[in-house]
């Protein structure tokens, strides 16, 4: 194989996309057609809580076609709106209540250990 067939992808590049400021009244089938002329979809979950909705996760089973589709659909107009299009990132996607419960955990128990020490 010769080195200009094969690239090597950049790190954050995965088969999953994470889809912001979607119009909230799209359907899935619509979101199937978009996104299906990229490659074979594994699934789309769209976010339906008050928090998530014009949101939605799209799996494919091919990474190239996931680049493909980022590369052409981010700033695409769906429906009066301009669509945000990022790689999922496992650890980023978890914010809100979790992450700043952890936060404070953590920093009771250095404040624990930072008393520990004085009395120490």
């Amino acid at each position: 194989m010769s080195s200009g067939t094969l690239r090597k992808l950049a790190p954050e590049v995965n088969r999953i996309l994470y889809v912001r400021n979607l119009p909230y009244k799209m359907t899935s089938d619509e979101m199937y057609k978009i996104f299906g002329k990229y490659g074979a979809l594994r699934q789309i979950r769209a976010g339906n809580a008050q928090a998530t909705r014009g949101t939605a996760f799209v799996v494919y089973h091919d990474i190239h076609d996931a680049k493909a589709a980022l590369e052409s659909l981010s700033g695409f107009n769906v429906g009066g709106r301009y669509i945000i299009v990022l790689y999922y990132q496992a650890g980023k996607g978890k914010g809100g209540k979790e992450s700043e419960e952890s936060k404070k955990r953590k920093l009771e128990e250095s404040r624990k250990k930072l008393e520990e020490a004085k009395e120490a």
